[in-house]
C-alpha cells in the first residue's frame, strides 16, 4: 500500500494522476498547506524540503519517496508501466518531455502565480516576465503537439506532468489566446 501526502495542487495532481492511471492502490493523507502541515517534523521526516506531494511505500518498509517527478518515475519503474518506457529511445523521449516540466514550465508557472496572485505588490515587470515565459514554454508544447498526439510519441508521465500544470494557465494569468510576443 501507497500513502499518499499530498494537496490540491499541480504537483500533487501529477502523483494522484499517476497513482490512479497505474491501478496503484493508495490511501490520501492530506497535509493542509495553510496550515503549514508540510513543514512539521513528522512530515519532514518523510519529505526533508517540506513540500507535497510524498509517497511512503508500506510495501517496501516504509520507502519514503519525495519530489514529483521522482514519485512519478518511482511508481512506473515499480509497476513496470510503459507511462515510462524501458527502450532507450522512447525513454529519453518521456524523461525530455518530463524534465522539460519540472525544470520549466513548473518552476516558471509557479513563479508566475507568485507574482500574479499572491505578492502582495505588483511588479509588473516580474508578472511580464514570467508570464511570457511561461507562454513561450506552452508554444514549446504546442509545436510538438502539432506533430505527434502525445509529447513522448505515446502516452506517458510526460503527459501527465506538463499537463498538470498547463491546464490552470488562467490561475496564473497566462493567456493561450495569442500568440506571444
Amino acid at each position: 500500500m501507497i500513502d499518499l501526502y499530498t494537496a490540491a495542487t499541480p504537483n500533487g495532481w501529477k502523483a494522484s494522476i499517476t497513482l490512479e492511471e497505474l491501478g496503484v492502490p493508495y490511501r490520501v493523507r492530506p497535509v493542509e498547506l495553510g496550515k503549514g502541515m508540510q513543514k512539521e517534523p513528522w512530515f519532514l521526516e518523510i519529505n526533508p524540503n517540506g513540500r507535497i506531494p510524498a509517497i511512503v511505500d508500506r510495501g517496501e518498509g516504509d520507502l519514503a519517496v519525495f519530489e514529483s517527478g521522482a514519485i512519478m518515475i518511482y511508481l512506473a519503474e515499480k509497476t513496470g508501466s510503459p507511462l515510462l518506457p524501458t527502450e532507450r529511445g522512447p525513454r529519453a523521449r518521456v524523461l525530455s518531455w518530463l524534465m522539460f516540466q519540472m525544470g520549466g514550465v513548473g518552476p516558471m508557472m509557479g513563479q508566475a502565480n507568485v507574482f500574479f496572485r499572491y505578492f502582495p505588490e505588483k511588479i509588473q515587470p516580474a508578472i511580464d516576465r514570467y508570464q511570457h515565459e511561461c507562454r513561450r514554454l506552452f508554444e514549446v508544447l504546442d509545436r510538438r503537439l502539432q506533430q505527434s498526439e502525445w509529447l513522448a510519441d505515446d502516452y506517458s508521465l510526460a503527459d501527465i506532468a506538463n499537463w498538470s500544470w498547463v491546464r490552470i494557465h488562467g490561475w496564473s494569468g497566462v493567456s493561450t489566446d495569442q500568440p506571444w510576443i
